[in-house]
């Protein structure tokens, strides 16, 4: 048990949020994780912080910017003590980044897979690079000779570039003029070749060179006009200010002022410059004062390549044998991809867990709606798409064949608008039906409900969910999926759509939780219930899980509980402001993260209710946007079996000893204790749990 003074009362969001990413390079860093993942948890690693930077570390300097100290909003730390902190915080993860990389790679000599730079590459293996070279990645090069030019180019936040330095032979002239002794230049890296090129095998050894070290081993191909002695070429990166700017114009519409917004987010406020530390001090100089970056800015000293993000995309080789076994999504008990689901449906809801169940029924669901003729109707609300969607195939289809198509987009998913806004334009000419949301207000409910004709009646199915409808997402983030045609849920969930095409029509809703106008209240009174069954001396406790918990007043809700003697138990994956264990404030709150092989992404909510379990799935986590300023949809599990379900696999999570890391004040992410050395891994065991289902019912059959 902590014990310590009542003033602290929460934990910085940002500093909990670099504590998660830590969680994320700790996987990396395990040695009982397969090489190539591990490789990939680098890359997710990197990916996020460039995220972070762009969105949380953005907004904070935008604070600081404005002489604001932002003490209120960031709960008593001033913004630039914050930015201060964070850049240190972060500078210690990449070296801790760059050593766990250099770690894997030894590891991967040890397999026979090399990864080699320019100067590492035997005749035969530089023949075929420069070879690749003239073919591929000439082509491609952006290069731009920087010294002549009055303003410096405008540098992509996502792109890496290379620094180049060009000592000049003395004495050399051009159309009879002395030359300056040092030129600069900037290659940017081509954007659709893979970053990781696999050389010819020798010996049996597979080898891989990185694009950067093909262009430097190509040099002077690229600069062969210029009388030179030297070059030298190293990568620097930026990161910008994501903030999207939405224009007022009332003549232009929300997709135009989205585009608009897009288009200007590449030329937002630089926020954080890294590069390579041996860089020498004159080309460093040289980029930071021609693009006027100073040190208020985060200059990040980094490796010799940046991006690392792209580790996410490192080649196999066939080498399956260093990579996780993938499980195969399991089917869902009594539903068919063969018959119809609808049937199925129409006689008791099915819940749908997925990566471990498969994703293929929602799109199943979709075809057999767009089909049906007697489906008269769908609506859906869709946040983040897959590349190629089939959810989007799916509803133009049923459009096609006449249904009425109705789709909530959000334009503003957040690094999605310009893949969402080229959808809607999709969807519009074929005839659907689009809503751009609620003005004020994200839709980030996960919901869809189709109305069919049954003996001259309407009866709506449907199915509420946990994620996004994307199928690529699908196969990685853990998400919950309920399908019914519960009429009165259903019917409420078209009281949401309603409220899409009529904002100022507050409906009254007595299943669903819906935001901004109910959540809040209504887990506050479920929390009072526990309160006053543990007084009461009955069973009370609460068990919640979800992405992160960030919001003060639901914090102090739960500490509030927690002080009555309700037992509380937390799984949060990313963010969590509350600090468990803490003598009169929070010593009946455990909370732990799971960082797995999947990405955990779903929200469920577990009220004891005197021995009766109230069980919810919800898109919203408990922060305070989700809460007040999206429009979010919970939904009650009213099926005793899938309630069972729900509390059995959030309890596989809660017992979880292997990927379970306790969340506390220190932000040190201590693994959780094992008993008896028994090794017990959650992501593992729910999948072994529906499995073992699935075995029950064929021996039954």
């Amino acid at each position: 048990m902590i014990h310590h003074s009542p003033v602290n009362r929460y934990i910085d969001r940002e500093k909990s949020w670099l504590a998660f990413n830590a969680r994320v390079l700790q996987e990396a860093a395990d040695e009982n994780v397969p090489l190539l993942d591990r490789l990939r948890f680098l890359g997710i690693f990197s990916n996020n912080l460039d995220e972070f930077f762009r969105v949380r570390y953005a907004a904070i300097r935008r604070l600081s910017l404005e002489g604001e100290t932002g003490e209120k909003i960031l709960g008593g730390i001033t913004a630039e003590k914050l930015l201060k902190d964070i850049t240190e915080i972060v500078i210690e993860q990449q070296s801790e980044s760059l050593r766990i990389l250099s770690v894997i790679e030894k590891e991967l000599e040890k397999e026979n897979i090399h990864i080699v730079n320019e100067k590492q590459v035997t005749k035969e293996q530089g023949i075929f690079i420069k070879d690749f070279f003239i073919q591929k990645v000439s082509p491609e090069l952006v290069t731009i000779i920087l010294n002549d030019l009055d303003e410096f180019p405008l540098l992509r936040d996502s792109s890496g570039y290379l620094a180049v330095k060009l000592v000049m032979k003395p004495g050399w002239k051009d159309n009879g003029k002395a030359e300056e002794e040092v030129r600069y230049a900037i290659i940017e890296m081509p954007k659709n070749i893979n970053r990781f090129v696999v050389l010819p095998d020798v010996n049996n050894s597979k080898y891989v060179i990185l694009l950067d070290d093909v262009i430097r081993y190509n040099l002077h191909h690229i600069f062969n006009i210029f009388k030179y002695e030297t070059i030298s070429a190293h990568m620097v990166k930026i990161t910008r200010d994501a903030e999207l700017e939405i224009d007022s114009d009332q003549s232009k519409s929300l997709m135009e002022k989205i585009s608009k917004g897009v288009l200007e987010r590449r030329v937002g406020e630089v926020v954080r410059f890294v590069y390579d530390q041996s860089i020498e001090e004159d080309t460093l100089a040289f980029f930071l004062n021609r693009m006027s970056i100073d040190s208020t800015d985060s200059i990040i000293p980094g490796g010799r390549y940046h991006n690392r993000r792209d580790y996410m995309d490192f080649p196999t080789m066939g080498r399956d044998d260093l990579l996780y076994k993938q499980n195969v999504p399991l089917p869902v008990n009594g539903l068919s991809l063969e018959g119809s689901i609808l049937q199925k449906i129409k006689k008791k809801d099915y819940l749908l867990y997925a990566p471990y169940q498969s994703f293929a029924y929602v799109i199943k669901f979709l075809r057999e709606a767009a089909l049906d003729p007697k489906v008269i109707s769908i609506k859906i609300t869709l946040y983040r798409l897959a590349k190629n969607s089939q959810i989007i195939s799916s509803l133009i289809n049923a459009a096609r064949n006449g249904k009425k198509v109705t789709v909530q987009i959000e334009l503003q998913a957040r690094f999605d608008e310009a893949s969402n806004i080229s959808y809607a334009e999709m969807m519009q000419s074929e005839g659907i039906n689009l809503i751009f949301g609620v003005k004020g207000l994200k839709v980030h409910s996960k919901i869809c409900v189709i109305e069919r004709v049954e003996d001259r009646k309407v009866k709506r199915y449907g199915f509420i969910s946990t994620g996004n409808f994307n199928e690529s997402t699908a196969r990685i983030y853990t998400d919950v999926t309920l399908f019914t045609s519960h009429q009165p849920i259903m019917k409420e969930v078209n009281k949401v759509f309603d409220f899409f095409e009529v904002n100022y029509r507050v409906h009254r809703y007595k299943h669903l939780l819906v935001s901004p106008q109910y959540t809040r209240s209504k887990f506050n009174k479920l929390i009072d219930r526990e309160i006053l069954n543990a007084i009461a001396g009955k069973e009370a406790y609460i068990k919640l899980k979800m992405n992160s918990l960030t919001d003060f007043r639901m914090i102090d809700k739960l500490y509030e509980a927690s002080r009555e003697g309700v037992r509380i138990q937390l799984i949060i994956r990313g963010i969590c402001c509350l600090i468990p264990g803490v003598e009169g404030m929070s010593e009946n709150i455990e909370a732990i993260s799971i960082v797995d092989n999947y990405l955990e992404h779903s929200r469920v909510y577990i009220f004891a209710n005197g021995g009766n379990p109230d069980v919810f799935i919800s898109s919203a986590d408990f922060m305070t946007r989700n809460l007040d300023a999206r429009v979010e949809v919970t939904c009650p599990i009213y099926d005793e079996e899938i309630k069972q379900e729900l509390i059995d696999t959030f309890e596989i999570g809660w017992k979880g000893n292997v990927k379970a890391r306790l969340h506390s004040e220190e932000l040190d992410n201590k693994y959780r204790k094992r008993h008896n050395n028994k090794i017990f891994r959650a992501q593992l065991e729910t999948y072994i749990y529906y499995r073992n289902k699935l075995e029950v019912i064929y021996e039954q059959l």
